[in-house]
Formats: C-alpha cells, sequence, structure tokens
C-alpha cells in the first residue's frame, strides 16, 4: 500500500501547516465560509492522526492568526466558537492516544471560555509523551519577536542582562515555546506561496511545501506526498555538501 512506501527513519521531526482554503473551498460549493471551516476539521483530525502514526514529534497548526481578526465580526465570532467546540470534542481522544496539546500565540486576547478551555486541555495532556500537538492561535510571527524583544528588553531594564549579551540564542530563548525545535518541513495547501508571518524566526531554514489542494480536501495521502519530498532533498543549511571521497 502507499502508505507503507515512506522511509520512516527520514520522517521529518516537526512539520507545520499552513491550512489555507477553508473558505474558497466552500465558496466553490455555494456554501458560507463557516462550512469549509467546519469541513476543515476533518483535516485536522487525518493529519494528527497520520503523524502519530508516521511518529512526528511536532506537528504546529497555523489555526488563527493575528490578521485574521480583520474579517468580518461574523466569521470571526464563528471562528472563536469552532475552535472552542473542536477542541471540546476532540480532546478526550488526543488524551487517550497520548498526543500532548499546546497553544502559541496571545492567547490573553481570546474569549474566556476559549481560554478556559485551551488551558483545560494543555493541563489535562501535559504529561503526555506522543505527539505535540502545537496550535497557532491569535499567533503572528513577527508578534512572537516582538515579545520576546519586549522580554529581553525588560531583562536589559532590569540590569539582569547586557545588551552585547542577546544573541541568537537568548531571543529564541524568549520565543513562546523556547524548546520547540524548529520545522524542518513547512506545508501550506490551497497554492499560494507566501509565509503570512507563520513562524518567522523558527522557518529560516524550513524544506518549504505548496500544494494547491484546499486545506478540506488534505488528508494522509497529500501528508505523505509532502514528506516525500522531503526526503528528497539536500539540506546543507547555508553550507555545501562535500563530494565523497574516493
Amino acid at each position: 500500500m502507499e502508505f507503507q512506501e515512506l522511509d520512516r527513519a527520514g520522517t521529518p521531526r516537526h512539520i507545520a501547516i499552513i491550512m489555507d482554503g477553508n473558505g474558497r473551498w466552500a465558496r466553490g460549493r455555494g456554501l458560507p465560509r463557516v462550512e469549509g471551516h467546519r469541513r476543515g476539521e476533518h483535516s485536522v483530525r487525518r493529519v494528527v492522526e497520520r503523524c502519530g502514526e508516521l511518529g512526528v514529534e511536532h506537528l504546529t497548526l497555523y489555526t488563527f492568526s493575528a490578521e485574521n481578526w480583520r474579517r468580518s465580526v461574523d466569521e470571526v465570532t464563528a471562528l472563536m466558537r469552532l475552535i472552542e467546540l473542536a477542541a471540546k470534542k476532540e480532546i478526550q481522544e488526543l488524551h487517550r492516544k497520548g498526543v500532548r496539546v499546546r497553544v502559541l500565540g496571545r492567547v490573553h486576547e481570546l474569549p474566556r471560555s476559549l481560554q478556559e478551555e485551551l488551558r483545560r486541555d494543555e493541563a489535562l495532556t501535559r504529561d503526555n509523551r506522543g505527539l505535540n500537538l502545537n496550535l497557532a492561535i491569535n499567533y503572528g510571527g513577527r508578534t512572537e519577536i516582538v515579545d520576546a524583544a519586549r522580554r529581553l528588553a525588560e531583562r536589559v531594564a532590569l540590569g539582569t542582562l547586557k545588551p552585547h549579551e542577546i544573541t541568537e540564542e537568548s531571543l529564541a530563548g524568549e520565543l513562546y515555546y523556547p524548546g520547540l525545535p524548529d520545522p524542518d518541513l513547512l506545508i501550506r495547501t490551497g497554492g499560494e506561496m507566501r509565509l503570512s508571518n507563520f513562524l518567522l524566526w523558527q522557518a529560516a531554514y524550513a524544506e518549504i511545501w505548496v500544494t494547491p489542494t484546499l486545506w478540506p480536501e488534505f488528508g494522509a495521502a497529500e501528508l505523505d506526498q509532502a514528506i516525500r519530498s522531503f526526503q528528497a532533498r539536500e539540506r546543507r543549511f547555508g553550507g555545501v555538501l562535500e563530494p565523497a571521497a574516493v
């Protein structure tokens, strides 16, 4: 079978996904945009299951960006409600499978009921040792870097850090989840060729794979295709691969 052909030894440690195309999927079927978001929940379930099967350590999903607040009040309200309902519906099954849920972003700006649900989910799954499911909610890459810079500035103001001591490592240590490894593979559905302010610091050397498939139609087969593309690439991280000695 197709799933058995993957070289699991070469599975990315961390996969990040920009889940794009829900609105276009719904529009193409004459449905409200919110129906596309509802259908997208099925894709999340399929991808989480497949990552668990493959032994992926971290899966980060761009769930709601800091810029998504610019959408209509009705759509934003519906999205907040959908995220909360999906979390309530799925958390016990995720917990049973050993998935650890974490949230990246300015959670304090979300509706209180959603904040409380997300914190309960994080607490419930904190000790799980399976897939780390990282939900980027009210998240922006620039915002994350600004928040990290502010924390470093506070330390400088307190006299516990000198400006010349600020390094890439110290800034990375102030990101939302400092221990989160950089993504190896970044997937974008829907065909757009941009990062959309997602993991700007962490994605510096991520392998990027873009598919025209809209998120509600994305599943295990498409994930496998992205991983095969990743496995066929040479990752040099700015260096040069030397020819093998004869």
